[in-house]
């Protein structure tokens, strides 16, 4: 598992966990198509992360 934060992070859609939490609590990340403002949010690897209007797949990122 990863949280949503680092998972943003490690993407390097973002470089810090300060940069992450103002996206996800703007709501402009979607987990699983939702609107996730948790950035502590633990993600599996059967969840898909949407942001940027791009579509990551947990498991083929992290594994």
């Amino acid at each position: 598992m990863i949280k949503l934060d680092q998972f943003l992070k490690f993407l390097g859609i973002v470089s810090t966990g300060g940069q992450a939490k103002i996206m996800i609590v703007n709501g402009e990340v979607k987990v699983n198509d939702m609107i996730e403002t948790r950035r502590g949010r633990k993600l599996l690897v059967d969840d898909t992360v949407t942001v940027t209007g791009k579509t990551f797949k947990v498991g083929d990122i992290i594994s």
